[in-house]
């Protein structure tokens, strides 16, 4: 038996194996547009896993044609519903690769962005404020970083896509994500000592992310480094810029205590 043959009877077996029972003998006589509706079935009942069979069950018996392009796209969502970020993602660039001038293209650019979010919204869900307050910035900031190209490539690509507009809002999220990632790190150095690594860190939130919720504690960071290092100076200039933005921070309810001391000591 040739080694084509073989493969894509296993291909088919495996797909057959996720069917009811009472339509394994009838599936090897299934359309395209059969195991598309089937495999969509599954998928909106949640048995990703099956739906995922189905699917590439559809693209090893028909290869080419619509069904077998939109079954391609579908495993990748499948995949992505599954908490399957990274298999998501390969699906993703399969389909670019292979379809580069596909109409559902951006689909492709926008599932990759999805799955490095890794929040579980549905497509074209809007960032509702309760999930856009939801604390990301304790995850790993690369697949912030990576998300936040994904959907940049999309709106770049596609500015006219059904999915920038969501892609945009999230983008907006992102960079507050990765601008509270850096605050949290200079946080870490201020804890253990190390000032001027917390400074810098700082110096560089302030620089790469100004207009992020972030700045103001990047600010009050940079006052307690430089004061803690002596350098008064610069400490200075931080303050008169944390005063001038955020003359009602929250880091400095009261400007000085009853006894005179700088309220940067309290933080």
């Amino acid at each position: 038996m040739p080694r084509s043959v073989a493969l894509f009877l296993a291909l088919l077996i495996s797909a057959c194996g996720l069917l009811p029972k009472k339509d394994v003998e009838d599936s090897k006589n299934w359309s395209a547009s059969k195991y598309y509706s089937e495999a969509k079935s599954e998928m909106n009942s949640g048995n990703y896993s099956a739906s995922i069979k189905l699917f590439e069950g559809l693209e090893a018996r028909y290869p080419y044609g619509r069904y077998a392009q939109q079954a391609q796209l579908e495993i990748g969502y499948a995949h992505y519903k599954d908490g399957e970020q990274a298999t998501a993602i390969a699906a993703a660039d399969r389909f670019i690769k292979l379809h580069p001038n596909h109409p559902n293209v951006d689909y492709a650019y926008y599932l990759k962005g999805l799955a490095n979010f890794n929040d579980d919204l549905g497509l074209m869900g809007i960032v509702s404020e309760k999930i856009l307050k939801q604390d990301m910035s304790e995850r790993d900031p690369k697949a912030s970083r990576e998300s936040f190209e994904n959907f940049r490539e999309l709106v770049t690509r596609f500015p006219k896509s059904k999915y920038t507009p969501d892609a945009l809002q999230r983008m907006k999220h992102l960079v507050n994500v990765v601008a509270l990632n850096e605050v949290q790190v200079a946080r870490y150095y201020m804890h253990r000592g190390g000032y001027v690594a917390a400074a810098n860190r700082a110096q560089y939130t302030l620089k790469e992310y100004p207009q992020t919720p972030a700045t103001e504690e990047a600010l009050f960071i940079m006052i307690k480094a430089y004061d803690a290092l002596g350098m008064t100076d610069l400490r200075d200039d931080a303050e008169r810029v944390m005063v001038k933005n955020f003359p009602n921070s929250r880091f400095f309810p009261d400007w000085t205590t009853a006894s005179g001391e700088s309220w940067w000591k309290f933080w």
